[in-house]
């Protein structure tokens, strides 16, 4: 059914698809539509879940974890400073092998406050062994939660999942999304039937403690599980396609890319901007494409190095900053690429944070900049304010 509905209902109408047994969550901007939706939900009994209140996103992950660790499906969202509130509970989620969804609202992190958007709050947990899905535009984000479950859930792979979503500018505005029935949903996604739960009659230790002699074992374990689930991943998104026949990529999405000398590589709803970008600037003759990564953990390094091979040149768009470094999704592509036989150069473009808009001149700035050399660099800078500090 096609329908005209908010970013967040989106993500809750997905949601509720897919039949969680407990959801809690606590309200923060601008995350809080979507659990405001999903308590209404719960209310008119449209879902038969516990949603669980309480008084903090520390709490609301705690509380998802114990669910999970009872063989109940869970679901929570956060954002920004709520996400870093939940970040000792997230470590602990992915270490003791719970699989779940949350969805991580992208939204700048203080000092200064901010209640814009960038990526600087879930990238700052990339490393909590959480997997990472992020969406272009609304539709993208519904069908990244149902493909979400799926993979969280899937033997192979035991491990919670984070779809990563941009605030306000898909959380609070409006598209046409198709959502599907229940019973193709219920088709897709199979009743949550855990491994290991906790059990009086069958019982297990989960989260104990380990000595040097196995904690490094355990952690070998998650990386290689975490590693094997690109696997995962792109089979989800192939069954999604044969179920529902809609296809956005699965790794990653290559635009405009077959003959580009010149290839921009971001997540998000920027995506979108830098397509149109690319449609102005090849209609100038300028060989330029776009790469989308829809999965930024596990990291597609052999995708992104097939994709980025032929090209010379290669912008990264980053939304987030690693104080001290640089870029935090420039420096992986780096990585990637070095020592291959045909490496581009790689050059990051820090842009749009707490919300600065991300323009045609932006792009054009980055363009410029990139073929004059520049290697790293702030785009979209208000020099006014620079000097005038």
């Amino acid at each position: 059914m096609r329908k005209m509905i908010e970013g967040s209902q989106a993500v809750a109408q997905a949601v509720g698809l897919c039949r969680p047994g407990v959801i809690s969550a606590y309200p923060i901007t601008p995350q809080t539509h979507i659990v405001e939706e999903l308590s209404q939900m719960v209310a008119d009994g449209e879902i038969e879940a516990e949603y669980v209140r309480v008084e903090s996103e520390h709490s609301a992950a705690s509380v998802c974890l114990g669910a999970v660790a009872a063989g109940s499906r869970s679901y929570s969202a956060t954002t920004s400073q709520g996400l870093m509130l939940m970040a000792e509970v997230l470590y602990n989620i992915a270490g003791m092998r719970l699989p779940m969804v949350i969805t991580g609202v992208n939204r700048a992190l203080s000092a200064p406050l901010s209640i814009w958007n960038d990526q600087q709050d879930t990238l700052a947990v990339r490393d909590s062994g959480w997997l990472q899905l992020y969406a272009e535009n609304s539709q993208e984000v519904l069908d990244m939660h149902i493909q979400a479950y799926k993979i969280s859930e899937d033997d192979r792979v035991l491990l919670p999942v984070m779809v990563c979503m941009d605030g306000f500018v898909l959380t609070h505005t409006y598209e046409t999304v198709d959502v599907p029935t229940q019973e193709e949903v219920d088709a897709f996604l199979p009743p949550y039937d855990p491994l290991y739960k906790l059990d009086p009659s069958d019982p297990y230790t989960l989260g104990a403690f380990a000595g040097p002699e196995l904690y490094q074992e355990v952690r070998f374990e998650i990386q290689r599980d975490a590693l094997a689930a690109k696997g995962v991943v792109k089979g989800a998104a192939r069954e999604f396609q044969a179920a529902f026949g809609r296809w956005m990529g699965d790794v990653l999405e290559e635009y405009r890319c077959e003959d580009a000398e010149t290839i921009y590589v971001a997540m998000g709803t920027v995506v979108g901007t830098l397509k149109d970008w690319v449609d102005i600037r090849r209609e100038k003759g300028d060989r330029i494409g776009v790469l989308k990564l829809r999965c930024f953990r596990p990291f597609p390094l052999d995708e992104l190095r097939e994709s980025l091979s032929k090209a010379t040149r290669v912008v990264v768009v980053e939304k987030a900053i690693s104080v001290g470094g640089y870029g935090i999704l420039p420096a992986e592509i780096r990585a990637a690429l070095y020592g291959q036989a045909s490496q581009p150069s790689v050059h990051a473009a820090v842009t749009g944070l707490g919300g600065r808009d991300i323009t045609f001149d932006t792009f054009d700035e980055m363009e410029e900049r990139s073929q004059a050399g520049e290697m790293d660099f702030f785009a979209g800078l208000r020099k006014e304010l620079l000097e005038a500090s």
